[in-house]
């Protein structure tokens, strides 16, 4: 991205997306019972109560009425079906690991196959975006989480610890590039998942050969454990190499999750928060709902002069519904160099 004079002036900077994700699938209701929606009504309420916060993007899980992530396609389309009625404007992102949980007390740390992760595209009604994970990663959630952080916790559990601390995301080059296929034939935008820079680096390939044609939207993924590590060097080096045409939101985990976000809020970026990432304030001496936190960036933001956009702004900036015919229109659309002519040894050739 280019940061030119004034480029931290909130007149230069779109309003700020807020993504909240409330539903904590790692989590059980006994974790958080005051914040952990169980029945489709109390989830359905969920969304609306953090779209009247100023959230104006729901990452969507799922639960069963015991508690449990769910994966079955029907009841997601229950809850899109339910949140798009009850907030049309709020932009519907679906955490493409499908509520990833162990189902049994210890169990391996394993997500679906790639055949019922491929079926989210077949979700109805479809959701605005899907969140696409690139490259097979590690992910090690709690590699940067600190004891006290998970204390009283599902997670604080031994078994469980160790099925998190060796959590495998697969997603290998077959799978993108038909997951992503998959998506935009049905209209939906893929929120791509960046855990470092090779992750950005695989995307940019995908639009240079033509298997993406549509706007790049991803998060900067920055919780440690084989993703990037939750500091301003790292966010510097990853802003530096992506176009002035992303739409870049940052996520962290834990007490990292607030200063990520001044950050971002204070760079023209975007923000995501919620129970997913985050149980605690700054003092670690009480819990805070995804509500609290939705409303903590909303107050921080207009500090720094910034808007909180609402669900018709968000879909605007996030382009959503937005693809592309060619290859050289995405390029030029997301602000890449073009691709080689034959005989040209760089991409400097924009005038020609």
């Amino acid at each position: 991205m280019n940061f030119l004079d004034g480029s931290l002036f909130p007149e230069y900077q779109d309003k700020l997306v807020i993504t909240a994700a409330p539903y904590g699938p790692e989590w059980i209701p006994s974790d958080f019972p005051e914040d952990i929606p169980v029945t489709m009504e109390e989830q359905i309420q969920k969304a609306v109560d953090c779209y009247n916060a100023g959230a104006s993007v729901l990452h969507l899980h799922v639960r069963e009425l015991d508690g449990k992530g769910s994966k079955r396609l029907s009841m997601f389309n229950e809850l899109i079906a339910g949140v798009r009625k009850a907030v049309p404007d709020m932009v519907i992102q679906v955490g493409g690991s499908i509520s990833f949980a162990p189902e049994t007390e210890g169990a391996s740390a394993k997500w679906l196959k790639d055949d019922t992760r491929h079926m989210l595209a077949e979700l109805d009604p479809k959701p605005d975006q899907v969140t696409v994970t690139v490259n097979t990663v590690q992910m090690n959630i709690v590699e940067q989480m600190e004891m006290a952080d998970l204390a009283g916790t599902s997670i604080a559990e031994p078994q469980t610890y160790e099925a998190y601390r060796e959590m495998i995301v697969p997603s290998g080059p077959g799978f993108i590039e038909e997951h992503v296929k998959r998506l935009s034939a049905a209209g939906i935008q893929s929120a791509f998942q960046f855990y470092n820079i090779n992750s950005y680096e695989t995307v940019e390939r995908l639009i240079r050969r033509g298997i993406y044609k549509g706007p790049l939207v991803c998060n900067w993924v920055a919780i440690g454990g084989g993703m990037d590590q939750p500091t301003i060097y790292s966010l510097a080096n990853f802003v530096r190499a992506i176009p002035d045409g992303t739409m870049l939101t940052v996520e962290s985990s834990m007490r990292n999750v607030l200063p990520i976000n001044m950050m971002g809020i204070a760079m023209g970026l975007h923000v995501r928060c919620g129970i997913e990432d985050n149980l605690w304030n700054q003092s670690r001496t009480a819990k805070m709902t995804t509500v609290e936190q939705i409303e903590q960036l909303v107050r921080i933001s207009r500090e720094f002069g910034r808007e909180i956009a609402n669900g018709k702004e968000a879909r605007e900036i996030l382009k959503i519904g937005v693809f592309y015919d060619t290859i050289d229109e995405t390029l030029a659309a997301n602000g890449f160099s073009p691709n080689r002519k034959p005989g040209k040894l760089g991409l400097a050739d924009l005038a020609a």
